[in-house]
C-alpha cells in the first residue's frame, strides 16, 4: 500500500485474481489474508482457497455442494440474503483452507484399511485369503500368512486386491506392499507382479463389512466404482520386503475404496508350470479429515445423481445411534 491506497483497488478485481492465482502454497495465500481487512474480505469473497485447493488437489472438484450439520436444537438466525452468503463464503475458505493444510504435511499418517472387500482370484480359499495381507509377519516365508493368486499359463494376466479404509475422507501418501518369499529346496521364489497401480475412490452400491468369502470376488469389478484417482504404474521389485509406493502428491480419497492391481507375472513355479502372485503385506498410509469434514453418498449411492456432498461439522460432532457426541 502506498499513501493510504489499496493495492487490490488499484489493479482492479481481475488483475488482482489473476496475480493471486499465481500463488502456489496454501500458505501464501493464508498469508495474504492477514495483510489487511480488505484483502483478507477479497480472497474469502472470491473463493480463492478452493481454487487453489482445486488446482492442488483435482479430486475436490467431485464435491457437488456442502452439507452442514449442526447439533439438534441449534437455532437458525433470521439473516438478510447477504449476511448469509457472506457466512457460506466464509465457511469454504475454512473448509478449503483446512484441506489446503493436509496437502502441505505429512505429518499424522497412519495405516488406515479399515477391512478386505475382495480379490481378483485367490488359489486355495481360505487359507490364502486377502484377509491374511492385513496380518503381517516378522519374516514372510513358506508357511506364513499371504494371499496367493490363482495360477496362469498367461503371465500378462492381472490381479487386483480391494480395501476399504477407515473413513470415507483420507489423505492416501503411499502404499506399502510386500511380495512373499518361498524358500524351497536350494532356491528361492519370489511372487511379485512386474507393476502395480493403485485406484482410488467409492461404490456405487452400499458395502458393509461382513466375514469374507470367495463369492465377495465380484465386488472388486470396476463398473461397481466410481475412481477418483488412478495413479501412475510403478515397478515392483523381486524383493521380500515391504516396499514403499509414493504416490505424487497426498490423494485425497473419496469413499475409502483403495483398490491395488497387480500387473505382470514374475515367476513360474516348477510343479504347474502357471505364473503366480503372492502378497503376504499390504498397508495404505493416510491422514483422515475427520471430525471437520466426511462425506454423504446417499444421493449417488441411490442412483438419484447430485454427487457426492462434502459434510461439515463445524462443532467438531459426530452422529451416532440419534445421539450428538462431540468427537
Amino acid at each position: 500500500m502506498e499513501n493510504g491506497s489499496d493495492l487490490l483497488e488499484w489493479l482492479g478485481p481481475d488483475a488482482s485474481i489473476r496475480v493471486f492465482s499465481y500463488l502456489e502454497h496454501p500458505a501464501d495465500l493464508v498469508r495474504a489474508t492477514v495483510v489487511s481487512r480488505s484483502w483478507r474480505q477479497f480472497v474469502i469473497a472470491n473463493g480463492l482457497s478452493k481454487s487453489l485447493c482445486t488446482k492442488l488437489c483435482p479430486e475436490v472438484s467431485y464435491f457437488s455442494g456442502i452439507k452442514e450439520i449442526t447439533p439438534p436444537g441449534t437455532v437458525q438466525l433470521d439473516e438478510s440474503n447477504s449476511t448469509t452468503e457472506w457466512r457460506n463464503h466464509e465457511r469454504d475458505h475454512k473448509i478449503y483452507t483446512y484441506i489446503n493444510s493436509f496437502l502441505v504435511s505429512t505429518e499424522g499418517a497412519t495405516s488406515c484399511i479399515s477391512y478386505c472387500i475382495g480379490a481378483s482370484s485367490t488359489d486355495h480359499f481360505p487359507e490364502e485369503s486377502i484377509e491374511n495381507t492385513l496380518k503381517p509377519t516378522e519374516e514372510a516365508d513358506w508357511g506364513s500368512s499371504y494371499w496367493s493368486s490363482v495360477g496362469e499359463v498367461d503371465p500378462a494376466v492381472p490381479e487386483s486386491l480391494m480395501y476399504m479404509l477407515n473413513n470415507d475422507l483420507a489423505f492416501v501418501d503411499e502404499i506399502m506392499i510386500r511380495p512373499l518369499q518361498e524358500i524351497f529346496e536350494i532356491r528361492d521364489y519370489i511372487y511379485s507382479s512386474k507393476f502395480v497401480r493403485f485406484k482410488l475412490g467409492h461404490s456405487k452400491l452400499p458395502i458393509t463389512p461382513a466375514v469374507f468369502n470367495l463369492q465377495q470376488s465380484h465386488q472388486i469389478a470396476d463398473e461397481n466404482y466410481v475412481w477418483t484417482y488412478i495413479s501412475p504404474q510403478y515397478p515392483m521389485e523381486e524383493k521380500n520386503v515391504l516396499q514403499s509406493f509414493k504416490l505424487p502428491r497426498p490423494v485425497l480419497c473419496i469413499g475409502a475404496v483403495v483398490k491395488v492391481e497387480l500387473l505382470g507375472r514374475v515367476l513360474k513355479h516348477d510343479f504347474d508350470d502357471l505364473f503366480y502372485i503372492c502378497i503376504c503385506d499390504v498397508q495404505v498410509r493416510g491422514r483422515t479429515l475427520l471430525p471437520l469434514l466426511a462425506a454423504d453418498f446417499s444421493e449417488t449411492v441411490h442412483g438419484h445423481g447430485g454427487g457426492v456432498l462434502l459434510k461439515y461439522n463445524p462443532m467438531g460432532y459426530v452422529e451416532s445411534d440419534q445421539k450428538w457426541r462431540p468427537n
